[in-house]
């Protein structure tokens, strides 16, 4: 047993200072004007759900814009191919709730917004959505609970938008090899990597 574990709020609250008058106030139940540019210069935001399997947080993206704030409300988010493991899908059937960060490159403030979401192929939705005339399998409708913004601090001290950092992606391993890497693969590393960026780019619609 770890005799420092912290196992109540009392413990907890104690190692923080109370939050600042910001940190409340930004805090809004809408996609008021401020928040909707924010989502609207957006071409990736990760969504985070949880079903009976566990939790799940997976990345989406496309050209900014691509997300459609419905209403003061209410958030489209289409659904492109992918690998078809539709894990945040299957997560929504049995639980809606769903928290998205919507990040804008460049901008060290990041958008956080909770609601709860229903999935539908609403034709109208699924052509408002397309992209170069392919439509999403599916699109998500969100309905807003909270939306605020996330102070810069962790994005600066990770320095993401840093130049420098992209040399940090040649130390890791590459796709094939990571799918070569795990425990009883057959799949060759280098006949997986061998035209995958054309591969990708085929497939992205």
């Amino acid at each position: 047993m770890d005799e420092h574990q912290i196992t109540s709020l009392t413990e907890l609250e104690a190692l923080f200072d109370p939050p600042g008058e910001a940190a409340i106030k930004k805090e809004v139940d809408r996609i008021v004007p401020v928040y909707r540019q924010m989502i609207e210069a957006s071409p990736f935001y990760l969504m985070a759900t949880a079903g009976p399997g566990g939790l799940d947080c997976t990345p989406r993206g496309d050209p900014a814009g691509f997300v459609e704030v419905i209403d003061e409300k209410h958030l489209a988010l289409p659904e492109r191919k992918g690998n078809n493991r539709i894990d945040s899908l299957r997560n929504l059937i049995a639980d809606p709730r769903v928290g998205l960060l919507f990040l804008v490159p460049g901008k060290s403030e990041t958008l956080r917004v909770n609601g709860r979401a229903r999935i539908t192929t609403d034709p109208d939705l699924l052509e408002r959505t397309a992209m170069h005339g392919k439509p999403p399998k599916c699109v998500i409708v969100v309905e807003v609970e909270t939306v605020f913004f996330q102070c810069a601090r962790a994005v600066l001290r990770a320095k993401l938008w840093d130049p420098e950092t992209r040399e940090l992606a040649a130390a890791t391993p590459t796709p094939g090899e990571m799918l070569a890497g795990v425990p009883d693969s057959t799949i060759r590393a280098e006949a997986y990597d061998d035209g995958l960026d054309e591969r990708q780019q085929r497939t992205l619609y």
